[in-house]
C-alpha cells in the first residue's frame, strides 16, 4: 500500500457512533438492510461499496437527516432517532455535489455558513477558517471561478467551521486531481489527529487505504468491516499475477480463464493479469493447464484492496433487480 498510515486512535477511545440493526427501504425497495457499525473518537470510517449500495442513506440516518424504519443506536451520545436535532447541531456534512454560493466570494459563503450556524463571533470563525484552510490569499475570489481542489477546500472550511464533533463526507474528492486530493487527505488526517471523527464515502481505493477502518456496504447490506488488511484477509481471496511476452497473448489468457471453474475473476492491471479465485486448490486447477506456456510467468501475490472489492462487487446481488 502507497500511502502512509497514521496512528490508530486507542481501542478504548470512546464510541461516536453505536448502531444496531439500522434498515430503510422506499417503497419495496430495502436500501439499508439491518446494518451494525461502531465508531471510536478520531477514527477515519471508510465507506465503499457500489452506487446504490445504502452509503449516502446510511450516513444521512446516522447525522439525523433520514429516521430509519427500524434499528437503534446513538451518534455523539444522542439517541439517532429522538434526539436527531441534537446530532445535526455537532455534524458537519460535505456532500459530493459543490453546494455553495458560486456568484459570492469565499469570505462571503463562510460569513453566510456562519449565520446559519448562529456563531457568536462569526468574524473571527471565518478569519480562524480561512486560515486553517489556507484559503487567506482566495478570500475575495468568487467562488465559481475556483478549481474543483480550491472548490473542495472551500467546502471543508464550510463544512468545518463550527468544529463538529463528526465529520461526513460523501464522495469528497469525485472529480478533484491527484495532488488535490492528496492535499484533501492530508488535512482530514490533521483533524482527525486532533480528536475529529470522519466518516467518508470513496470509490477510490487509495483513499480507503487511508482509512483507519473500512466498511464494505453491497445493495443495502454489510459484507466486510475492519482494517484495510483485515477485510482483505476474511475474504479468503487468493490472487496470481501473470504477465507475458505480449498483450495480445495476455488478452487471450483473460477470454481463456474467463468463467472457468476455480476462477473467480481475471482482472487487466496494464499488460497483466490478476486472477483470484476463492478456493486456493480449486484455483490451482484452474490455472494449471497455462502455467506451462513458456511466453507467460506467474506469481502468487497478495490480494489487493482492489481485487476484494470487485469480487464483493461482482458477488453481490443487485437489490434493484
Amino acid at each position: 500500500m502507497s500511502q502512509t498510515h497514521r496512528a490508530e486512535p486507542a481501542e478504548d477511545a470512546p464510541l461516536v457512533i453505536d448502531v444496531h440493526g439500522l434498515t430503510k427501504s422506499f417503497g419495496a425497495t430495502t436500501v439499508v438492510d439491518g446494518i451494525d457499525m461502531q465508531v471510536r473518537e478520531g477514527e477515519i470510517y471508510g465507506f465503499l461499496g457500489p452506487n446504490g449500495s445504502g452509503k449516502t442513506t446510511t450516513i444521512r440516518m446516522l447525522c439525523g437527516l433520514l429516521t430509519p424504519d427500524a434499528g437503534e443506536g446513538t451518534c455523539l451520545g444522542h439517541d439517532i432517532i429522538s434526539e436527531s436535532n441534537l446530532i445535526k447541531l455537532k455534524v458537519g456534512y460535505m456532500t459530493q455535489r459543490f453546494s455553495l454560493y458560486e456568484d459570492l466570494s469565499i469570505r462571503e459563503n463562510l460569513a453566510f455558513v456562519a449565520s446559519i450556524y448562529g456563531l457568536k463571533k462569526p468574524r473571527q470563525a471565518v478569519r480562524e477558517t480561512l486560515e486553517k484552510l489556507g484559503l487567506e490569499t482566495r478570500a475575495n475570489q468568487l467562488a465559481g471561478a475556483l478549481s474543483g481542489g480550491w472548490k473542495q477546500r472551500l467546502a471543508l472550511a464550510a463544512a468545518i467551521m463550527h468544529e463538529p464533533k463528526l465529520l461526513l463526507l460523501d464522495e469528497p474528492t469525485a472529480g478533484v486531481d491527484p495532488k488535490a486530493r492528496r492535499e484533501f487527505w492530508d488535512e482530514i488526517h490533521q483533524l482527525a489527529d486532533n480528536g475529529l471523527t470522519v466518516l467518508v464515502s470513496t470509490h477510490y481505493m487509495d483513499e480507503a487505504e487511508r482509512c483507519h477502518k473500512i466498511c464494505y456496504l453491497a445493495y443495502g447490506k454489510l459484507l466486510a468491516r475492519g482494517t484495510v488488511n483485515e477485510v482483505i484477509r476474511q475474504s479468503g481471496l487468493v490472487t496470481w499475477l501473470v504477465s507475458g511476452n505480449s498483450q495480445r497473448r495476455i488478452n487471450r489468457l483473460a477470454r481463456d480463464l474467463a468463467g472457468r471453474s476455480g476462477v473467480a475473476m481475471v482482472a487487466p492491471f496494464g499488460a497483466t493479469l490478476h486472477v483470484s479465485g476463492a478456493n486456493d486448490n480449486a484455483l490451482q486447477n484452474a490455472i494449471s493447464p497455462f502455467r506451462s506456456d513458456a511466453d507467460l510467468a506467474w506469481r502468487k501475490v497478495e490480494s489487493t484492496l482492489e481485487d476484494v472489492f470487485i469480487h464483493m462487487m461482482q458477488s453481490a446481488s443487485d437489490n434493484f433487480g
